[in-house]
């Protein structure tokens, strides 16, 4: 039975340390930065912030399902994201509405799950560390529900 424990032990420490070299400071500082190079890029309307964010194969969907059950995948790329950025989509938030809240999830070697709570609705982003720069490579979202 101690054997078990001992083993069970190690291993847990084990798992600590993998997980601490998993995020270096210098990492989740850029994770950060990527994120909020995304959601104040779409605020400013400010394209080439964006643009720097997002891989350009990036994929950002939503679930939109009708009222009678029905469910379908909306999508959008790169390019979309970074033409609606350009004409000022998010320009029109108030500075006092604009909520850009980053949480890192997880992070392990180059692959990273983040969340961002904006205005009106939340995106849990993939991120990939992509010739040495952490860039959003997918994007799943949901709306808020609409205040009453």
């Amino acid at each position: 039975m101690k054997t078990k424990f001992c083993f069970a032990l190690i291993l847990m420490l084990f798992g600590v340390v993998s997980l601490a070299r998993a995020q270096s400071p210098a990492d989740a500082t850029a994770i950060k930065q990527t994120a909020l190079d995304y959601i104040e890029g779409w605020y400013e309307g400010n394209a080439e912030r964006m643009e720097r964010a997002l891989h350009p194969e990036l994929a950002k969907r939503i679930v939109r399902t009708s009222p009678e059950g029905y469910s379908r995948l909306d999508q959008m790329s790169a390019m979309s994201l970074v033409l609606g950025t350009r004409r000022g989509g998010g320009k029109n938030t108030p500075a006092d509405k604009q909520q850009k809240d980053v949480t890192i999830l997880d992070v392990y070697e180059n692959a990273a799950s983040v969340k961002v709570v904006a205005s009106d609705w939340i995106d849990y982003l993939h991120m990939a560390k992509f010739n040495g720069r952490w860039v959003i490579v997918n994007v799943l979202w949901e709306l808020k529900p609409q205040k009453k």
